[in-house]
């Protein structure tokens, strides 16, 4: 059995049936926009080491932490940089200083393996003559910011850590996460990006 038809009579009913269907339509071509934007944005998957660590060398002691990507696609133009935050304590204030640390290396062109970031502790550094104690007592942190380019997505992706100073080992220095198979192939191992062992 039939209702029979329910239509909009005249031209300004017309008008009001027609714009309301497009703003329907534009509705979902803008939620389906937002849907797709919010989950194909790529995101870094870089995995950094738990720790720090201060390898004693030759003239200067070098400080050291590693990254690594955990995905399969090829990360490009890597750039990093490091900063020491410092609490001073002096007149009952707690103010928050900023220090630039140098890094060696701070850009590569390829990612394809792991990259050890280091900064000599020379007598331009920040942290040059400064005892763990001293650096407990000022609450020392250092903040990481890498960026670099996906070339699968074709879009720059950043990403930053930060190290407190009990995360910093000193006497220590990283052990190689990766070995080489019988057809000469290189496998990373990723659990093993933090392991480290001590300098006598």
């Amino acid at each position: 059995m039939g209702y029979g038809n329910i239509s909009p009579q005249g031209i300004p009913a017309n008008i009001i049936a027609s714009f309301e269907a497009m703003c329907g339509w534009l509705f979902f071509a803008l939620a389906t926009g937002l849907l797709y934007g919010r989950f194909s944005r790529p995101s870094a998957r870089i995995l950094f080491s738990r720790n720090m660590v201060v390898t004693p060398a030759e003239p200067f002691p070098k400080l050291m932490f590693r990254i690594v990507n955990q995905r399969s696609n090829m990360l490009m133009e890597m750039e990093s940089r490091m900063m020491l935050v410092l609490v001073d304590h002096t007149n009952d204030q707690h103010n928050r200083k900023y220090y630039s640390l140098k890094l060696e290396v701070a850009n590569i062109i390829f990612f394809p393996m792991n990259w050890t970031l280091v900064h000599v502790i020379n007598e331009e550094s920040p942290l040059y003559g400064k005892s763990t104690e001293e650096l407990s007592r000022q609450e020392a942190e250092i903040l990481i910011h890498v960026k670099g380019f996906d070339d699968t997505f074709s879009q720059i992706l950043h990403t930053s850590y930060s190290y407190q100073h009990d995360q910093i080992v000193w006497n220590a220095r990283f052990q190689r996460a990766y070995e080489t198979d019988e057809n000469g192939n290189i496998i990373m191992h990723l659990n093993e990006i933090h392991r480290y062992e001590t300098v006598i």
